[in-house]
């Protein structure tokens, strides 16, 4: 029997990682790739309309999963296609494996046809980049590939010329098991001794947490109930932290509402739990502590006191026996109120007269759809206005899901990321939170859904209007301009590509609209006609970005939507002793 293609050795060692589709667009130098899949039991081709698309599928079938998912683009514009996707998932620490085919070998540096250089151009967006340049490479270089994506939770590419995955392969393809569970960094005791004394000297404490809490709720909310810190979080950390939570203060940052701006600048001690947290403009930048497994995150947002490098769960279970119980709680309860009342001030706009105002307040669908949606569904989330009320309305619960660009900031990345949700979870809900513009970037998705029959519920926020590009001008005291555009019936494009599709004009539309499409037996859109003045400002804002927002504003409504936070806060408030 005739030595496999380089091509099949490849397909053979991802089968042995467990890999199970490849997302892409068919094309010239894949073929050989492709048809190694079609010839391979346990693994399918996946096929999308952008390869942008496949990238984004397969960050959220790696986040989703926790295992190494992969996508592939053909040479020239089949790679360009893959990189913003390929952005999002390095940054969102995804583990994916990019097959970016190349030109003919013996083509590479003459100028030819769709020639680019793969290996420069996908360096940045990646944990590994290299080109496989003879079979004798293989199948070493794609087990390195594999590995080094989830031991870096990130990006490996590798860079393949059409004619040599169509080549004999000259070593045998053998076997090798993957390392797929990570190990959990242990901080230094000097660091865990400093961290308890800080936190016993401190009177008023603060925990603000990210993603990095993942697997230590527990241990916050000993830690956050002996020494009476309000908790906030970022949006990533809400998901981890914000359920079953009696210290929460909410967000900050641009997407903030309630209390956590106020709570973290009026605090003795700042904890910064397992969070990269961007924005450093709403952090203290003085008296902050913070607990990272990645030793070269620390540092880089904020001035600190004191960094320590350590898993938050591992970190929290060594500290909490130093540290002393405190018995004032005066700070936690007042940040309570304060959060409580935050809400109540913002919320009324949105809670009078809402069955009947049209054009549909989006707080109010987006209420109900929290409300209807399963236990554990997947939400995914476009960037934009889309992120807002994500934020402030779907209620995390330890089994829900919310994935979204929230790193990259890429706009259409909600649609892709449900189809690789759905794949990743063929019987469980999941819902695509789209804004018009996000939906109308990459709309050739919704064949794919279709292609593929994905029981995918896309609900479409349709305003006619980059909403959050909007309210960033208006902040600066500029006239909205290029952000509107002519209403579109998407109701009417889903059901012409053959996709169940109900569009809702009127709130008494809204949850009848929403339970039939949650229930139907496949894919299904809604489209909802939203209000495109139905706008959010950060917790906290300068005088000049105020004064900007007064020029512009007019008839804007500004800070609505936190009414299912509301519910949280007042829920709170039992925690808070009667005088």
């Amino acid at each position: 029997m005739r030595n496999p293609t380089v091509a099949q050795q490849l397909i053979d060692v991802l089968r042995q990682a467990g890999v199970e589709r490849i997302y892409g667009v068919v094309g010239d130098s894949l073929n050989p790739v492709v048809d190694a899949i079609r010839r391979t039991d346990g693994i399918e081709w996946v096929h999308v309309r952008n390869e942008e698309a496949a990238a984004l599928a397969a960050a959220a079938e790696a986040q989703l999963t926790g295992r190494l998912a992969v996508c592939a683009g053909s040479c020239g514009p089949g790679n360009t296609h893959l990189i913003q996707g390929l952005y999002d998932a390095n940054r969102s620490g995804a583990p994916v494996l990019a097959i970016a085919s190349h030109i003919p070998s013996k083509q590479i540096g003459t100028g030819f046809f769709q020639e680019t250089h793969p290996e420069r151009l996908f360096t940045e967006c990646s944990q590994y980049c290299e080109m496989v340049s003879q079979p004798s490479q293989m199948p070493r270089m794609v087990r390195i590939a594999v590995q080094r994506a989830l031991s870096d939770n990130g990006v490996s590419v590798l860079v393949m010329p059409g004619d040599l995955s169509h080549a004999p392969a000259t070593n045998p393809t053998g076997s090798s098991s993957f390392v797929t569970a990570r190990g959990r960094v242990v901080p230094p005791a000097e660091q865990v001794r400093d961290l308890a004394a800080r936190l016993n000297a401190a009177e008023k404490v603060m925990f603000f947490c990210g993603a990095g809490v993942r697997d230590a709720h527990a241990e916050v909310m000993e830690l956050a109930g002996r020494v009476h810190a309000p908790i906030g979080h970022t949006l990533r950390g809400k998901e981890w932290i914000q359920y079953d939570n009696p210290y929460d203060v909410g967000m900050s940052g641009l997407l903030g509402y309630g209390a956590c701006y106020d709570a973290m600048h009026e605090a003795d001690l700042v904890v910064l739990l397992g969070t990269d947290f961007p924005y450093d403009d709403f952090l203290p930048q003085a008296r902050t502590v913070q607990i990272d497994h990645d030793a070269g995150r620390i540092g880089r947002r904020t001035a600190l006191e004191l960094g320590v490098h350590g898993d938050v769960g591992e970190t929290l279970r060594a500290v909490l026996p130093l540290v002393e119980a405190k018995r004032n709680r005066s700070y936690l309860d007042r940040t309570l109120r304060h959060h409580a009342k935050s809400l109540e001030n913002v919320v009324s706009a949105y809670t009078r007269n809402v069955e009947h105002h049209v054009p549909i307040h989006p707080e109010y669908p987006a209420a109900v759809l929290d409300e209807l949606a399963d236990d554990d569904a997947v939400f995914t989330v476009d960037t934009g206005m889309c992120n807002v009320w994500a934020a402030r309305y779907i209620t995390p619960n330890g089994r829900r899901r919310v994935i979204g660009s929230f790193l990259h900031g890429t706009m259409a990345n909600a649609l892709p990321h449900a189809i690789g949700a759905q794949f990743a979870h063929p019987g469980r809900q999941v819902i695509s939170m789209s804004g018009d513009g996000g939906l109308g970037m990459l709309m050739g998705e919704l064949l794919t859904v279709k292609l593929h029959n994905l029981p995918v519920k896309t609900i479409v926020f349709n305003n006619s209007s980059l909403g959050m590009v909007k309210l960033e001008m208006m902040v600066d005291g500029l006239p909205d301009y290029q952000t509107d555009h002519e209403q579109v019936d998407y109701a009417a494009i889903a059901a012409g590509v053959g996709i169940h599709s109900i569009r809702i004009e009127k709130p008494g539309q809204i949850r009848e609209g929403l339970r039939e499409a949650l229930a139907y037996d496949g894919p299904c859109l809604v489209d909802l006609v939203t209000d495109p003045n139905a706008l959010s400002i950060p917790p906290h804002i300068s005088g000049e970005q105020v004064k900007g927002f007064a020029f512009s504003a007019g008839r804007t409504v500004l800070n609505g939507g936190v009414g299912k936070m509301l519910d949280l806060a007042r829920a709170n408030l039992r925690n808070v002793p009667r005088p």
